[in-house]
């Protein structure tokens, strides 16, 4: 994952392509470091985004990302 400058977004780069992050996908991405919980995850993200009840949202991408390869 890194921040493009051309596309003013972060960019999750793979072997067969690369995929333009919205923000918040972006930050939850971010936050994938392999000692955090989903749970400490979504704590930090609701206070960041001033948000209740994204947890199901969060679930949602970490599980797509897993089945696409993009988490391991």
């Amino acid at each position: 994952m890194q921040y493009e400058q051309v596309q003013s977004a972060w960019v999750l780069l793979y072997p067969e392509g690369m995929v333009k992050l919205n923000d918040s996908s972006a930050e939850i991405l971010r936050r994938c470091n392999g000692e955090r919980s989903i749970d400490a995850m979504v704590a930090d993200l609701e206070i960041l985004f001033n948000a209740k009840g994204i947890a199901p949202q969060v679930r949602e991408l970490l599980h797509e990302g897993m089945r696409r390869g993009w988490i391991v």
